[in-house]
């Protein structure tokens, strides 16, 4: 058959994400278009051409029987298996209405796709059945508990498990599981998700009691939009798309016979044996032992979520220890390498309910990356998928994103200046100077192997770790982060704050560090503002949460106080030029660089307490009156702010191209210095590698004080997805940049 590698074409994608989607098969593409072409009757039609489709979509039905193993019961073409779902769900709710349990149960596994909770939730409601949904938990394999099926399976009207999970390929035991359901169950409708099994593990539904068990194409080499759903002899049914009568009444609407026709394909070459398209189990063993042998090479310390003698070959759900899953999965798409985050359908979310429901810590669960490949791929393509993951090592050396094993590393990255590093809102600032002289404020548990890296791999001399407060809403990280740094934290005698004792500043390379007392969000709050010793001018202000991006601190929490904040912000501003850049403890606009001009034009309170149009007792009752409503309206934050107006101009590729056409125009690639390096943008626009600056948002704050953007010239930012960029461009719009365009959908759309 067509394969889709092509050896020589270093640039082509690799493609390691197929639990959520993936390309049909040459094959099957040719088969779908001569259906639609030639073969394209209505099946119900009675003239040759009905008749010929009618006899394709019984042949696939036929074929279907053959590939999961069903002698009896229904085959159901569907929509896919979000649709079999609804139907076997709808199906038995209706059947079980007149239960006459007292307290019913509908069970499905905690670590089940979304579709199948949500789908028992919606129509328990919709059709009153009331009954209770319980989660089945799992232990830290992913296995269903047993006892707790035996246990509620006497009141449950329906069980919903699966045989394969899309997040870590574990697969569960279903004769175990069938075994306790019947023996205190023998009539409770039981569904199997088997959308991930299809094509990886056995299956022989009629030797089962499974009633229920959904399919979909897409997920094995077929068009979206087709599926079908196994319905056990004798099994409830009621039709979830009445109509015209189609599927025998079971389901109606003109079938789908272009996808009915890649199935077709797909199950003749799952049917032929001497077929190589799907390869064989231990093939697919072997590429899984290929890929975690060139991710360990390549990142070192690696943590997997799932045992391996516990789930499919096909899949390797991991973390790479320090670096955080959108760090990775920037990094390999810059490559060319397509991964995801845990579940492509819950691409949303901040954490795995998968390896929640595990019992798994937070990190794991936060920073999960999934692997997947499908059982067609080739030996060349794995092999050409382990090249381009090895190939990121130096990369990540040089980003000092992971230790390099060389006996001379030369790192690329040098973090002179400020860097700002995030997690989710909270922001921590690491300053180095030209004698790799370093003080690190408002540090941030989740990010101390972050920062440890960046510390030890460039042979920084910390001088201080500060906070700007104690922070109400996590734990302090200095100390621990001072033991971590061991010989390259200078320790000595500090405040609570981390404030070296008896000292007025920090002297640094040109810039001194200096300490002003600024309470108001909390009574111990302070603000640390780094001098320009040349210019004499405060050049970053690190204010913790008395000041953020587009509004203030709240004070309506413990030690806040709004009259102190008045006196504190009148006091910062006999220190404050308008181009001081302003560097709070949170971000929730995601701002990365405001100065204090601006900072003072875009909050409104501020605005009018320093140009004494409020006298500091109105400021402090009008604040303390806007923070109570504000907490009594949402979750408590550090701070509330407003929305900044900003209408960065958005471009197409075709007009970004046109713009840098012109030698005057510079391309800002505002992705992460280890995403910039795996992939050369200047060949991708067909420009001077000169015209482009990579500008991380880390680095925006930095990169406005060393003046390395001229107001007056001409800037198109980009990223990968055109997020980051955006908001770049909205930060430097707020500064005052008058040309500056965003690219629209980012590399993606390249």
């Amino acid at each position: 058959m067509a394969n889709f590698f092509i050896p020589d074409d270093l640039n082509q994608q690799i493609y390691l994400d197929a639990n959520a989607t993936t390309p049909v098969l040459p094959d099957i593409a040719e088969v779908v278009c001569h259906t639609m072409q030639v073969c394209f009757g209505n099946p119900s039609s009675s003239h040759i051409t009905g008749i010929q489709a009618k006899h394709l979509l019984e042949q696939t039905r036929q074929k279907a029987r053959d590939v999961i193993g069903a002698t009896e019961g229904d085959i159901l073409f569907t929509s896919g298996a979000t649709e079999g779902i609804q139907t076997a769900v709808v199906s038995t709710l209706i059947a079980a209405k007149q239960h006459g349990l007292s307290n019913p149960v509908l069970l499905y596994g905690a670590t089940e796709h979304k579709a199948v909770p949500n789908t028992l939730k919606h129509w328990n409601q919709v059709l009153n059945v009331n009954a209770e949904v319980l989660a089945i938990p799992v232990d830290k394999y992913g296995i269903l508990d047993l006892q707790f099926i035996a246990k509620h399976a006497a009141n449950a009207l329906m069980i919903c498990t699966m045989a394969v999970n899309n997040e870590t390929g574990i697969y569960q035991d279903l004769a175990a599981i069938e075994q306790v359901i019947r023996s205190k169950n023998e009539s409770v409708a039981w569904m199997v998700d088997c959308v991930q099994a299809l094509g990886k593990t056995p299956l022989a539904l009629s030797k089962t009691s499974i009633d229920y068990a959904p399919f979909s194409g897409h997920k094995l080499y077929a068009p979206k939009g087709i599926g079908v759903l196994y319905i056990r002899k004798g099994s409830a049914y009621t039709p979830f798309i009445a109509g015209g009568g189609q599927e025998s009444g079971m389901r109606s609407g003109t079938e789908n016979l272009p996808g009915i026709a890649g199935l077709n394909k797909l199950f003749s070459l799952l049917l032929d044996q001497h077929d190589e398209t799907f390869k064989p189990l231990a093939q697919l063993h072997g590429y899984r032992k290929q890929l975690h042998s060139a991710l360990v090479d390549t990142f070192g310390h690696l943590t997997f979520n799932h045992a391996f003698s516990h789930s499919v070959a096909t899949t390797l759900n991991f973390v790479v220890d320090g670096l955080t899953s959108k760090e990775v999965m920037d990094l390999f798409d810059a490559a060319g390498i397509r991964v995801s985050g845990g579940s492509a359908c819950s691409s949303g979310a901040s954490r795995s309910f998968v390896l929640d429901a595990m019992g798994l810590p937070s990190w794991q669960s936060e920073n999960a990356i999934r692997l997947s490949f499908g059982p067609a791929m080739t030996q060349a393509e794995i092999d050409f998928a382990c090249q381009k993951i090895r190939s990121l090592k130096p990369i990540l050396a040089a980003n000092c994103l992971v230790v390099s094993d060389s006996t001379t590393p030369s790192q690329e990255l040098c973090a002179l200046g400020l860097t700002q590093l995030r997690h989710q809102a909270a922001c921590c600032w690491l300053y180095v100077d030209a004698k790799k002289q370093a003080v690190i404020i408002d540090p941030i548990i989740e990010l101390i192997p972050r920062i440890e890296k960046m510390v030890t791999t460039q042979c920084l001399t910390v001088l201080a770790i500060l906070d700007t407060h104690k922070h109400q809403e996590r734990i302090s990280a200095r100390c621990l982060l001072a033991s971590e740094l061991g010989n390259h934290y200078q320790d000595m005698p500090s405040d609570e704050l981390g404030w070296p004792i008896g000292q007025t500043c920090i002297s640094l390379e040109g810039t001194e560090l200096q300490r002003l007392a600024t309470p108001g969000h909390s009574m111990d709050s302070v603000s640390y503002l780094l001098l320009d010793k040349q210019k004499q001018q405060v050049s970053y202000c690190f204010c913790g949460d008395l000041l953020l991006p587009g509004g203030l601190g709240n004070t309506a929490i413990e030690g806040g106080c709004s009259r102190a904040m008045a006196n504190s912000l009148l006091n910062l501003n006999k220190h404050m030029v308008d181009s001081s850049i302003v560097c709070s403890g949170h971000d929730y606009q995601q701002c990365f660089a405001l100065n204090w001009g601006v900072q003072k034009a875009s909050t409104a309170n501020l605005s009018a307490l320093l140009a004494g149009e409020l006298t500091i007792a109105e400021f402090a009752s009008q604040k303390y009156i806007t923070d109570q409503q504000q907490q009594s309206h949402t979750d408590p934050l550090c701070g509330y702010v407003e929305t900044l107006s900003t209408a960065s101009k958005q471009v197409t590729v075709k007009a970004a191209k046109q713009l840098l056409s012109e030698s005057t125009t510079c391309l800002i690639d505002t992705r992460e210095p280890y995403e910039h390096g795996a992939n050369n943008v200047a060949q991708l626009f067909n420009m001077s590698s000169e015209q482009v600056i990579n500008i991380p948002l880390s680095r925006m704050a930095n990169a406005i004080v060393e003046q390395q953007l001229d107001q007056e010239r001409c800037y198109v930012l980009l990223c990968r997805s055109g997020n980051r960029s955006r908001q770049a461009a909205n930060n430097l719009t707020q500064l005052g940049y008058q040309h500056v365009y965003n690219l629209a959908g980012g590399l993606a759309l390249l």
